[in-house]
């Protein structure tokens, strides 16, 4: 079973062997990866990476209309990687699928539920735990607090990615979903707790119920205070106008329960990295991404609004976990402005 990777990438050069490691320990066999406009050596790593066979790396500089995500997923469709695949996931570097079937493999999900086509697994939000200052260990090891199970608002922890069967039903490839073909059918996919797939609601799922019982994605958005530094300086790749601010920290900042189920892999991704890790350019390469960063650090904390969005992000509890009804009110009045919204703008308002 060939399963395929698809990512983007910019000044990760930290957290690439540990990504890559998971992920291929859990049963991905191809990585296509993206690279753009990278000052810490992210491109250099995926090089030396591409050289020893473990995954392929295409360039992909920002420009144009399109953003560089949609940018790289228009190359990626085109890509023989693709066409080879038997499952398809599009995901990014911060997110880590945490399978909780059998022994968290891939294979153990598809067998879960061999008749399943595909795959929306939902983000779990990861907070910070707490943690200021960036250190070159596993995130997995690292990040252990994080939302509960059930939680509707913000409206982003109802998002997903897709993990899907290689279909002639897909038009295009896409960042939580692919598109359908026009006139194509929608195959039968499962949610995180393998029950069919309800009605999607632009890119989310919409549930006040537990939803992780046989996957999630673990979403590490934050990291440390001070690599956040480094993620709102380089902005969003989607969204370049959105600023990754104090209100990006207080929507995924949950820190209220414990989850240390991925960490029955950490040995083996410990393992992987060490392996990595022994051959002496792709070293080189890591502990000059992680020198590039800890720069980055000290340079973006003499400038006052960095100093700032740490020194109040270090001031601020963790994200509060609303009462289900609050939540709930907070969800469809979103969807009743935004509906009004899209209206407003069919009728030239």
């Amino acid at each position: 079973m060939r399963v395929l990777v698809i990512t983007t990438m910019r000044n990760e050069a930290p957290f690439i062997l540990e990504w890559i490691a998971y992920h291929q320990h859990i049963g991905v066999t191809d990585f296509l990866v993206f690279s753009n406009d990278c000052d810490d050596g992210t491109d250099a790593m995926l090089d030396r990476l591409a050289e020893m066979g473990v995954l392929t790396h295409v360039r992909n500089h920002a420009g144009g209309k399109k953003t560089v995500q949609w940018r790289a997923l228009t190359k990626a469709q085109r890509h023989p990687l693709v066409r080879e695949a038997d499952w398809i996931y599009v995901t990014d570097v911060d997110e880590f699928l945490c399978i909780h079937a059998g022994n968290g493999q891939i294979a153990d999900l598809v067998n879960a539920m061999p008749q399943a086509a595909g795959f929306a697994i939902p983000w779990r939000m990861f907070g910070n735990a707490g943690i200021a200052p960036f250190v070159d260990e596993p995130m997995i090891a690292q990040f252990t607090q994080a939302a509960p199970e059930a939680l509707l608002w913000p409206w982003r922890a109802v998002q997903f990615k897709s993990l899907y069967r290689q279909e002639t039903a897909y038009e295009k490839l896409g960042v939580h979903q692919p598109k359908l073909a026009e006139g194509a059918t929608q195959p039968d996919w499962v949610d995180g707790n393998g029950a069919p797939l309800p009605r999607v609601i632009g890119t989310v799922l919409p549930s006040q119920a537990p939803r992780y019982r046989l996957a999630q994605i673990n979403h590490y958005a934050l990291g440390s205070v001070e690599s956040f530094l480094v993620k709102a300086a380089r902005g969003k790749p989607n969204h370049t106008s959105d600023l990754i601010d104090l209100a990006y920290w207080a929507d995924r900042n949950f820190n209220t329960v414990p989850d240390h189920r991925i960490q029955r892999h950490l040995s083996a991704v410990e393992d992987r990295i060490a392996a990595f890790m022994a051959d002496p350019a792709l070293s080189d390469l890591h502990q000059n991404g992680v020198g590039w960063r800890k720069s980055k650090i000290a340079e973006l904390l003499t400038q006052s609004d960095y100093f700032y969005l740490a020194a109040r992000i270090r001031q601020f509890a963790e994200t509060a976990v609303l009462e289900n009804a609050e939540q709930l009110r907070l969800f469809q009045q979103l969807i009743a402005i935004r509906r009004a919204t899209a209206a407003a703008k069919r009728n030239g308002g």
